[in-house]
């Protein structure tokens, strides 16, 4: 989400010129990728379409929690992206006028919902969701019975510590741990300042009945974050005091490589981790339970649900390039070489005639939602200034973990970080 800055309203107004006058007279694509992830499938097919008609398909991949940043540098240039991606219905708003109108396009028609759209004033179509997923504790079940334990014995908190207490007390002996490494390096730490703070914030949100941002959280679930926290944390195999340099990679790693049992992440790690080049797991050995925290109601919870990935097309660039990036992305969501990729990197996909996704951990969630249990929703896409409150997060809980700072502190970074960023975001200061 673009931070709503003095400064990037400036540069709105100079784009008029620098997008839409300097840039090449031919039509090209340039993706600014959200999803590092994804970077070499994205890269791939980037390649192949190059090839196929001798359009110009760039894609840049921004850094781990450095992608509204990257966003702004790149608009402020007269190559700039095409095509990027916008998380939420906040940032659409902060983007002013420059996403460009899909409604009519014969990419809106390739879509088979449009529940995963972000929706303008008049009915205008600026964001296309062009993924759906989720996210949870990943499980290697093989593990899990090497220990004494099923997915049946875990459907709530208070089994969840049972389990991961007692792999952990005989991690020596069963030559694995319970949770991977709870990494704070900024390749990681989005999965807790982000995907882990969704939980103390919907238990919060559910009680007020709100759907939209607050410009004020009162903190009052953040007991429940504490409780997973300390949970993963004590349970692992990484010394509390190394977080801070900690890597996605290396959590990845422990995981892939039979190290940990459970590993906090998405759907979109099935790929990685079932690749015969990479760590070759059976996708019969894999799961992902919902993110148990001692939240009441918790044994009918499935996965954390949503996207935060729409597409938005540069209506600043040439029209030559607006065509250009539709015909790329029509390509993408009809071709059997874009709905291969789709399906392999993202799993469930809007577009008409996607192919259906292998994808486990969509299969876990659909046998939940079969069991009438709800969805968590993403309401941690309502974080105001994302990158810059995250960081607050992530530091406290560095601190925190590693005993030179204090859970108090931790609870201050969520509630008057959250109150100082979003009248920063909204100019009310």
């Amino acid at each position: 989400m673009l931070k709503k800055t003095l400064s990037f309203v400036l540069v709105s107004v100079l784009m008029l010129t620098l997008c839409g006058c300097n840039t090449p007279k031919e039509g090209y694509v340039y993706y600014l990728n959200f999803k590092p992830e994804a970077d070499a499938a994205w890269q791939e097919l980037a390649k192949e379409y190059t090839e196929l008609t001798g359009i110009q398909v760039k894609v840049v991949t921004a850094a781990s929690n450095n992608y509204d940043d990257t966003l702004g540098a790149q608009l402020n240039k007269s190559f700039c992206p095409t095509l990027f991606i916008c998380s939420n219905a906040q940032g659409l708003e902060n983007l002013g006028d420059y996403p460009y109108d899909l409604k009519d396009t014969a990419l809106a028609d390739r879509l088979e919902s449009y529940d995963y759209c972000l929706w303008g004033e008049n009915g205008e179509l600026y964001g296309m969701g062009f993924c759906y997923e989720a996210f949870g504790i990943i499980t290697n079940k093989a593990l899990l019975e090497q220990a004494g334990y099923c997915i049946e014995d875990i459907k709530n908190f208070n089994d969840l510590k049972t389990v991961a207490e007692d792999i952990h007390l005989r991690s020596e002996e069963l030559g694995f741990d319970a949770f991977t490494s709870s990494g704070l390096d900024p390749s990681s730490s989005w999965r807790f300042s982000g995907h882990l703070s969704n939980m103390p914030l919907y238990y919060e949100l559910r009680e007020t009945g709100l759907n939209t941002q607050p410009s004020e959280i009162t903190g009052n679930r953040l007991d429940l974050y504490k409780n997973i926290w300390d949970l993963y944390i004590n349970n692992s195999g990484t010394s509390k005091t190394s977080l801070s340099s900690s890597t996605g990679n290396m959590a990845e790693e422990e995981f892939g490589t039979g190290k940990a049992v459970f590993f906090q992440n998405g759907t979109w790690e099935y790929s990685a981790l079932t690749d015969p080049d990479k760590y070759g797991l059976s996708p019969e050995d894999l799961t992902m339970i919902p993110i148990y925290c001692g939240g009441e109601g918790e044994e009918n919870n499935a996965l954390c649900c949503g996207t935060e990935n729409y597409w938005v097309i540069n209506s600043k660039a040439s029209k030559e390039s607006i065509d250009a990036t539709l015909d790329f992305l029509m390509w993408v969501v009809t071709s059997d070489e874009g709905r291969t990729m789709l399906s392999t990197e993202f799993g469930v996909t809007p577009f008409k005639n996607s192919i259906p996704t292998d994808n486990v951990f969509f299969m876990a969630e659909k046998t939940y939602e079969d069991q009438n249990k709800h969805p968590v929703p993403w309401v941690f896409c309502m974080t105001p200034n994302p990158d810059i409150w995250r960081g607050g997060v992530t530091s406290t809980l560095a601190e925190y973990s590693a005993g030179i700072g204090t859970w108090e502190a931790v609870e201050n970074s969520f509630v008057s970080g959250w109150r100082f960023q979003y009248r920063l975001e909204h100019g009310t200061l």
